[in-house]
């Protein structure tokens, strides 16, 4: 690979497996802050805060400072402050999502706000839903912080963003705008993040639908790692390709 300076990496798959780190991913990491490297770890889950997903690394073994971690919530709240600096926002989401909106001067609203705007939630408020689809018929923008529409919960998969926010567009006849990956929008709002350009950047995920055609897209080298998602033999299915297909991050030389 041509010489780099940042790694963006995807959570889920890549750096961890629920409560477990992936094999080689916490050392990959220590590596790149012993070369002081730039990097960020991305995620699509929008309910928790940058310290609070730090403190669940910390407790694996692996410390980050929370500002090496950006979510779709973040990514999210600077959409939209681009969009629209200072707005108002009716949210379906957790403390990760408010957060990022009042950090970048969002007020949350429920009377004709400039968005609604979906995240993950762990708490399906019926009263809140519909709330949300009224807002939306009456003006307000329709925002998610990312498409995917199960992920894993206590007990199994549970409804995620992209199938709440489904929900939403049915009964208001209004499709959402997606934030988070796929769209190549959250991996150039990282990159700026991090003062680099994708031409000396790699993105290493392991979902080829969503992590690395957001790469492909944004034209940056692409790691494809076999310890989530994506399996090898599903590869030749897309009519992408990685630039390194790696058994695990603990792989990965840069």
């Amino acid at each position: 690979m041509k010489s780099i300076r940042a790694v963006i990496m995807d959570m889920d798959g890549v750096v961890v497996h629920g409560a477990r780190m992936v094999p080689g991913a916490a050392d990959f990491i220590r590596g790149l802050q012993e070369r002081e490297s730039k990097f960020l770890i991305l995620t699509n889950n929008s309910i928790y805060t940058q310290r609070d997903l730090a403190a669940r690394l910390g407790s694996m073994g692996l410390v980050v400072k929370p500002e090496a971690i950006y979510t779709s919530a973040l990514a999210t709240a600077r959409f939209l402050h681009d969009q629209m600096p200072e707005g108002t926002a009716f949210v379906v989401g957790e403390a990760g999502l408010t957060t990022a909106l009042h950090d970048v001067g969002y007020t949350l609203s429920e009377h004709e706000p400039d968005y609604v705007v979906i995240g993950e939630t762990l708490d399906y408020s019926f009263p809140r839903i519909s709330k949300a689809i009224s807002l939306v018929i009456a003006g307000s923008r329709l925002i998610a912080t990312n498409p995917d529409p199960i992920g894993p919960g206590t007990g199994g998969m549970v409804p995620a963003t992209g199938a709440l926010a489904a929900l939403v567009s049915r009964a208001s006849g209004i499709d959402a705008y997606f934030v988070g990956k796929p769209n190549p929008l959250m991996l150039r709002t990282a990159l700026r993040t991090l003062e680099v350009h994708s031409e000396e950047s790699i993105m290493v995920g392991d979902r080829m639908d969503t992590d690395i055609v957001m790469g492909v897209e944004s034209g940056m080298e692409t790691v494809l790692v076999l310890t989530g998602v994506t399996r090898e033999e599903e590869i030749g299915r897309f009519p992408y390709r990685p630039s390194q297909i790696l058994p695990s991050i603990g792989e990965l030389q840069v």
